[in-house]
């Protein structure tokens, strides 16, 4: 998780350069081989087996696998499982669910996926919502605050990395 996260703090600081953008795309890809032989071999990384912190990272992982959308599918079927069982966040599964949902076109349900509008060049706005009218009740069914806080929490961390650049 560390590599993880170093590499999207180091894209976060400066300009975000297609050099930078490549270093993020291959340590996920590392990240992802390495959580495909862990599945493999023990299953989902469940809190009561390896911690909070790690089924935590198991998870950031996973969300970031936007290369392999069959892995990422394949981690929200057992991530849901673990959900049931009590042994993970169902905060961790509404980000796994909206990024999978985007990733074959659909719309999220939670509101977790922001981006710059289509072109890329747009304010900072969350991605197409399923009957958003209904968003805050998803969201407080599954641990997550209200939407619009959510929102002004993005934007300003992103004003703020902006600036550091």
């Amino acid at each position: 998780m560390d590599r993880d996260q170093r590499a999207r703090s180091e894209v976060a600081r400066r300009a975000t350069s297609d050099d930078l953008w490549a270093r993020v795309r291959e340590v996920d890809t590392d990240n992802t081989a390495w959580l495909t032989q862990v599945i493999e071999q023990h299953g989902w990384p469940r809190r009561s087996h390896v911690g909070a912190d790690a089924a935590a990272a198991a998870w950031l992982l996973a969300q970031h696998a936007d290369h392999d959308p069959d892995f990422q599918r394949r981690c929200l079927t057992l991530l849901a499982q673990a959900v049931d069982d009590g042994e993970a966040k169902r905060s961790h599964l509404a980000y796994l669910t909206d990024r999978v949902r985007r990733a074959e076109g659909r719309p999220q349900r939670y509101g977790t996926q922001f981006w710059y509008g289509p072109d890329g060049t747009g304010p900072l706005q969350p991605q197409p919502i399923e009957d958003p009218q209904h968003l805050d009740e998803r969201r407080r069914s599954v641990g997550l605050g209200p939407s619009a806080e959510y929102a002004d929490q993005l934007r300003q961390q992103n004003s703020e990395d902006r600036r550091r650049q």
